[in-house]
């Protein structure tokens, strides 16, 4: 019977012409993939450190220097200060019952403050520890205003000083005054008349008498202005009763304590004007 053709052996590859590359080590491939890896893995390291090491810095420790906090991020904290008043002398330190003690009570109250446009301050008319600049005179002699009797001025008369409308020359004479350094505080005022006397308290009443020389009549003769509610105008705090101011009652100027109403803030503050003689 006619046998099957057996299928030819296969030949090897040599046997069909193709001969392997000896020109390239196994595994080279793989030898490069893995250095191209392993180079991109350092190169993502190296770039990440840089951008960290460049990147902004976290918040700077504290210095404890609040003012140094206040530049770095823009305005400080709100200062509490005291009210703005114009620059002057310093004045005595008052006692516990004046008002410059009285810091819990509150000016804002008094609309003629308010309409004064008051710094919104809650202390009392002596809590400004410096004197008004606008209150030191700029002429020798002065007259001394009411606020609230405007038509009405300081007038020695019978030795006393009341408030009077003036309307004589002889009321004029005695209704002007030289105002001088204070005899006891040179930051404060003293007020000579035409006839060589000085407006000084006793028994809390303002009189003209004659300077004694004596200790006790310098301090009664000396008075401190301090800032009013009213605009322009002042109040006088006795230099040795710290918290009594002069104001006028029943047209009679005396030395009275301060109190927290809007009459005693009235009848206390006054305007030193050019002398009217």
């Amino acid at each position: 019977m006619p046998g099957t053709t057996p299928e030819p052996p296969a030949r090897a590859s040599w046997e069909n012409g193709w001969a392997p590359d000896t020109s390239r080590t196994p595994g080279t491939r793989r030898l490069w993939l893995a250095g191209a890896l392993a180079v991109a893995t350092i190169v993502a390291c190296v770039t990440s450190i840089a951008l960290m090491d460049n990147g902004p810095d976290g918040p700077s420790q504290s210095s404890g220097d609040p003012s140094a906090s206040a530049s770095a991020s823009g305005p400080g904290l709100i200062s509490y200060a005291t009210p703005s008043v114009t620059k002057g002398t310093t004045t005595p330190a008052g006692t516990s019952g004046s008002p410059s003690a009285k810091t819990g009570t509150s000016a804002a109250s008094d609309p003629h403050e308010s309409a004064a446009g008051g710094s919104g301050n809650s202390k009392s008319p002596a809590a400004q520890t410096s004197s008004p600049g606008h209150a030191k005179p700029s002429a020798t002699y002065r007259s001394v205003r009411s606020v609230n009797y405007p038509d009405r001025y300081w007038h020695v008369s019978g030795g006393l000083v009341k408030l009077d409308p003036i309307a004589s020359s002889a009321a004029r004479r005695d209704a002007t005054f030289t105002v001088v350094k204070g005899l006891a505080d040179a930051s404060c005022y003293s007020f000579a008349t035409a006839g060589g006397t000085y407006l000084r308290h006793r028994d809390f009443l303002l009189r003209s008498e004659r300077d004694d020389g004596s200790a006790l009549f310098k301090q009664d003769a000396t008075f401190c202005p301090r800032t009013s509610s009213y605009p322009g105008a002042v109040m006088l705090e006795s230099v040795n009763y710290p918290g009594r101011y002069l104001r006028h009652q029943n047209f009679q100027l005396k030395l009275d304590p301060y109190q927290q109403s809007d009459l005693y803030r009235a009848d206390s503050a006054f305007r030193l004007v050019s002398g009217i003689a």
